[in-house]
């Protein structure tokens, strides 16, 4: 019987390592690329006090979130991207801390 991992990852797709950059590295480098867009698109977006300069934004932060998602999902597959396992006490916890926050908020 195998030792249950705390990851979630499909089996990786084997690559010669090299000191020159592979398709791993690439990917990885755009997709960091494509994460830091969508944060300052979407700081840009609160920030925007004119409507149409605001519809500009919205459409290319729309389309990097989707550049973005595409590539997780391409490292995903390749077993290059992989995420722990939330365990049930660590849900029960987030759970218990968004009770406490929804608590404090005023009731109308």
């Amino acid at each position: 019987m195998q030792p249950m991992s705390n990851k979630v990852q499909n089996p990786e797709t084997q690559i010669t390592k090299t000191t020159a950059m592979n398709d791993r590295d690439f990917i990885n480098d755009i997709l960091a690329t494509e994460k830091y867009l969508t944060q300052a698109y979407s700081t840009a977006l609160n920030e925007a006090s004119n409507q149409t300069l605001y519809q500009d934004i919205l459409h290319i932060f729309e389309d990097t979130q989707n550049c973005q998602r595409e590539l997780y999902n391409m490292m995903f597959k390749h077993g290059w991207y992989s995420l722990d396992k939330a365990t049930i006490q660590a849900c029960e916890q987030s759970y218990q801390q968004f009770q406490q926050y929804k608590s404090q908020l005023p009731v109308h």
